[in-house]
């Protein structure tokens, strides 16, 4: 019971933290929304520090499951780069879509270690997925891993600014240059699938 308490008034504060800023939504508003008591709020969450870094925790979750799940769908390692950024591109023509959530609370409570850590911690986990992926593919991993999480990143940059999501398909064909280069590097005899 304690925990659906805390994921339902995570999922209420994670949906206005998201579409109107972290700073811009008090406490009040999250306790209206969640429909919960002020001492219920701080029982879960002693603050909102403390509340915007499990809002990050689950989204982090959310997004690696997600991305885990897309990988399970591909059927070789070229395909599951492309698939990311397929993926990406369907969250991006959203019009619901404001860019990276951890990009957007770090930029907004830069100040707090606590949400910093959650943000920096999600990004290395992405670049590990790029880098997973590329060891599948025997190809070379540190450089091009993060060169691929690099164009995710901006992916996720360059649409929250213009908002055109055919940026991500830039970035994915890009991608699967970068892929193509660090595979044939380690197997200069071996056909992409």
């Amino acid at each position: 019971m304690r925990e659906a308490i805390s994921d339902h008034i995570i999922a209420a504060a994670g949906t206005l933290f998201y579409r109107e800023g972290i700073r811009a939504v008090g406490i009040d508003r999250i306790i209206e929304e969640a429909r919960v008591a002020k001492a219920t709020l701080y029982r879960h969450f002693p603050s909102k520090d403390h509340l915007v870094a499990a809002y990050l925790e689950a989204r982090h979750e959310r997004v690696i499951q997600s991305l885990q799940e897309v990988l399970s769908n591909a059927t070789s390692p070229r395909e599951q780069i492309n698939s990311i950024f397929e993926q990406l591109y369907e969250k991006a023509s959203s019009p619901d879509f404001r860019g990276c959530a951890f990009a957007l609370a770090v930029a907004e409570h830069w100040d707090s270690e606590k949400v910093s850590s959650v943000a920096r911690t999600h990004k290395v986990v992405v670049r590990e997925l790029f880098a997973t992926v590329l060891a599948k593919a025997g190809g070379t991993t540190d450089l091009a891993a993060a060169h691929l999480a690099l164009l995710y990143e901006g992916a996720l940059a360059t649409v929250a600014v213009g908002r055109d999501a055919k940026a991500v398909l830039v970035a994915r064909d890009c991608a699967l240059s970068v892929f193509d280069a660090a595979a044939t590097f380690h197997h200069p005899n071996r056909k992409q699938a």
